[in-house]
């Protein structure tokens, strides 16, 4: 019950705030600085921003982190440090229609066009040759999926991945719990039209948040992905996330990938581990690329 009053809540807040013509708020010190210190590159023609920052000489990891809904590459700011401290790159993006990425409008997003800009990416940086470690959360996880199953197919232009870390994502459709606020955007009804001629996210979430739909549409290739590669893959888990609750969704990766390590963080972390436990999340991550 405490959970829909949120819900509700939030809400109702850019609601009021979009029939009063309050502007949005400014960025803060700390994005400013994120904004600054990144680049942009083209992909057919729209500007994706990215980090990439030279970490470790002489080694030869590349880390590569696929943020999650509704964020950006500002995800992994709390452990971009330590993670330079062990990567020679530490390269992270901002989704097509995410953070300072453009967001085009009317757009078909898809988790494979998502996947086909990181290898775009990699190509524009001289990196399409080099093998890959992934560490990816929530929405990224399943761009990830897609990016291992290209990788399976063994097809030229493809990233080679060497590494596979995943962090509460809803890989699983059937132990998927979308929000409200996601439900209501996702699948239309008598509230979505209304929200988006509102507020100009919503016009972005419905049409982002379809890759809901898209699991469910191409659970078997996702999925399959995971289940018969090869490489190394570990999950990290918040176990109070409310949107992979605990225990049917460990439960059943377990079962699906007997293979795959897990770390699971203290009792009171939840969706977003990397921000509410950054050093647990990063020591977790370091044991599982350590261990290979």
């Amino acid at each position: 019950m405490r959970e829909w009053w949120v819900q509700v809540g939030l809400l109702a807040v850019p609601l009021l705030a979009a029939y009063l013509h309050i502007p949005p708020p400014q960025l803060s010190p700390a994005l400013h600085s994120w904004r600054s210190s990144g680049k942009f590159f083209t992909y057919k023609g729209l500007r994706i921003f990215y980090q990439d920052s030279v970490g470790v000489v002489g080694s030869p990891e590349i880390a590569v982190l696929l943020h999650g809904f509704p964020t950006s590459s500002y995800d992994w700011c709390k452990i971009w440090e330590g993670l330079t401290l062990r990567f020679h790159r530490v390269i992270a993006l901002d989704f097509l229609g995410f953070g300072f990425s453009d967001k085009p409008r009317p757009h078909h997003y898809s988790i494979f066009e998502q996947a086909s800009i990181v290898e775009a990416l990699l190509r524009h940086l001289g990196l399409q040759n080099r093998r890959i470690n992934l560490l990816s959360h929530d929405y990224g996880d399943v761009v990830a999926q897609e990016l291992l199953y290209r990788f399976k197919q063994n097809r030229s232009g493809r990233l080679t991945i060497k590494s596979l870390c995943l962090s509460n994502g809803g890989i699983f459709p059937e132990t998927h719990r979308p929000l409200l606020l996601q439900k209501l955007l996702k699948d239309g009804g008598i509230l979505s039209p209304i929200l988006t001629r509102l507020m100009n996210f919503f016009v972005f979430s419905r049409g982002l948040l379809q890759y809901i739909n898209q699991r469910k549409k191409f659970r078997r290739r996702w999925v399959g992905a995971l289940a018969s590669v090869t490489i190394p893959i570990h999950f990290i888990y918040g176990p109070l996330d409310p949107v992979n609750p605990y225990p049917e969704f460990l439960e059943l990766y377990r079962k699906t990938l007997p293979r795959s390590t897990v770390s699971i963080l203290d009792d009171h972390i939840s969706h977003y581990p990397q921000l509410e436990d950054p050093m647990g999340f990063l020591n977790a991550y370091m044991g599982f690329i350590n261990s290979f």
